[in-house]
């Protein structure tokens, strides 16, 4: 689907300039500048996320942590003070996934890290391609990165008080692909975002966490969402990313879509009966030398 032109392509240098591969890094910055921050619930974490605790957070424990709802001391045993209980809701509720952001910035602002990553407990992250790709910027500068679900802007009213509304639209990185935030930019975001701030804000718009990020972003501050297609979530065909370029990739996901199991296509180190999500299979052709990965697998 053809998305506005006013959206900033990030995955396709023009041909013309100095560098058609890959333009040289603005920042040299290591896996250690990330806070990634994953969204869960205490119901899933059996099913979901003891498979990234396996797979890609395996690697990356000191740059991730996991926000849920209730206490669990199996993962507290896995990943220590990482394993962050948000004492919000349950729910799938707005008011519930809001609450859950509102701790995410909360600590990502603590952290002094310089990239703010938000990404669901259904993604694997390639934290190594997530680095360069944010090389690109300066973390001083105001950056919003991922891709939105939608082929247009959303539309939402704003409450201003008094029983008055105003119509706002504006672009959203989709939460469920994974987004990334510059500290720049996550700085000027404090007024609306911080604290207690960020439901108040969720509220004025009445839509989902991933929305309100965006439109505190794009509708308040001015910021336009730079867009990447390495990002990807179970709401698109995840069939069509090509084998091929799976290790460029930042975030994949796995679902339903449209009645059909939706995974990545490869044959990989194991079967899709042992392997639903192709996250291990996935997980063993970028790091092969896991211990669990069959030994030299011909892909």
């Amino acid at each position: 689907m053809p998305l506005s032109k006013e959206l900033a392509d990030v995955d396709k240098p023009k041909q013309s300039s100095a560098f058609a591969a890959d333009p040289p890094p603005a920042e040299d910055i290591s896996a250690s500048d990330l806070f990634i921050a994953v969204k869960t619930t205490k119901k899933f974490h059996q099913s979901r996320l003891n498979l990234l605790l396996d797979t890609w957070i395996s690697r990356n424990v000191q740059q991730t942590y996991v926000f849920t709802d209730g206490e669990d001391e199996e993962l507290k045993k896995k990943i220590g003070s990482h394993a962050i209980n948000t004492n919000c809701s349950a729910a799938h509720s707005r008011q519930a996934l809001s609450c859950k952001m509102a701790v995410e910035y909360d600590k990502f602002i603590e952290s002094g890290k310089k990239w703010f990553c938000h990404v669901d407990d259904d993604n694997y992250v390639n934290v190594r391609s997530l680095v360069k790709l944010l090389s690109h910027f300066p973390h001083t500068q105001d950056m919003y990165i991922g891709k939105p679900s939608l082929d247009r802007p959303i539309e939402a009213t704003e409450r201003l008080g008094d029983n008055k509304m105003r119509p706002v639209n504006f672009w959203f990185a989709t939460g469920g692909a994974g987004f990334c935030v510059s500290r720049g930019l996550a700085l000027k975001m404090s007024p609306w975002a911080s604290g207690g701030h960020f439901m108040n804000t969720a509220e004025k718009i009445r839509l989902p966490d991933d929305c309100t990020v965006g439109y505190i972003i794009e509708s308040v501050l001015g910021v336009q969402l730079t867009r990447s297609n390495l990002f990807h979530s179970h709401l698109e065909n995840l069939q069509q990313v090509p084998r091929s370029e799976i290790h460029k990739q930042i975030t994949l996901s796995y679902g339903m879509f449209e009645n059909k199991r939706n995974i990545i296509n490869m044959k990989g180190a194991f079967p899709v009966e042992e392997d639903p999500s192709r996250f291990r299979s996935v997980h063993c052709l970028l790091y092969p030398d896991t211990p669990w990965c069959p030994p030299q697998v011909a892909f």
